[in-house]
């Protein structure tokens, strides 16, 4: 069984307007998931600076970046880091390139845990539906190219219906946690972040990460889920 918990951090900007990262690690410390998706986790312009320094990482969180940042200063790609537990084995990793109007990514680990060896993907979709469905289609793509493993998508998808769009095209090899509402924070009315698995992994719980502190650290609640591999 592993956790699983995909948040859009909002650059540690909460609700309040004030940029805490060490309020954005509080959350992930509540959640206590084994893989992370984070998106807007590196400042958006110059230098795409990151939200969290190394050190700030090593201190106050057990996790390590995996490491598919391309500029000297970023955590990751186009915003998007996936975590994983310090004791865990990257054996692959990569940046995959979305075609996008604006600056937009994805990035993949392939990740040893607990005995089992898990894909994630981790993303942060456009505004605009058209190009949502291009960077699905790059990303399946992507996945096509590669050896089969089970496989985790988790991320910002920024498409409010529940069915159709990139989620439809999602849809046709993945199977979708029903984690619930995750924006706004303060009064959730849209899934525009979801988490997604292949078809020969199970999802056991889920849900949508409701805190006192998640309420305030990002203008997105974290969502969360626990999967484990189907048995034949």
């Amino acid at each position: 069984m592993l956790t699983l918990a995909s948040y859009n951090m909002h650059k540690a900007v909460g609700t309040d307007r004030r940029r805490r990262p060490e309020r954005t690690l509080e959350v992930l410390r509540e959640i206590d998931a084994d893989i992370v998706a984070l998106q807007e986790a590196d400042r958006r312009f110059g230098t795409r600076e990151a939200i969290f320094t190394p050190h700030l990482l090593a201190e106050h969180s057990d996790y390590k970046a995996v490491p598919v940042a391309v500029r000297a200063l970023s955590m990751g790609w186009h915003g998007n880091v996936l975590l994983v537990r310090r004791e865990a084995e990257i054996v692959d990793c990569t940046p995959i390139h979305l075609p996008a109007l604006e600056p937009r990514g994805a990035v993949s680990v392939d990740v040893r845990l607990r005995g089992i060896t898990v894909r994630v993907v981790g993303m942060h979709l456009d505004l605009s539906g058209l190009w949502r469905r291009r960077q699905a289609h790059a990303i399946l793509s992507h996945l096509d190219g590669c050896t089969p493993l089970p496989t985790i998508l988790m991320g910002d998808l920024n498409e409010w219906r529940p069915t159709a769009g990139c989620v439809q095209d999602f849809s046709r090899s993945f199977t979708q946690a029903d984690t619930g509402a995750s924006f706004h924070a303060k009064r959730p009315i849209a899934r525009l972040d979801r988490i997604m698995v292949s078809r020969d992994l199970e999802i056991a719980e889920c849900g949508v990460h409701r805190s006192m502190v998640a309420r305030t650290a990002s203008d997105h609640l974290p969502i969360w889920a626990m999967v484990a591999t189907r048995h034949a």
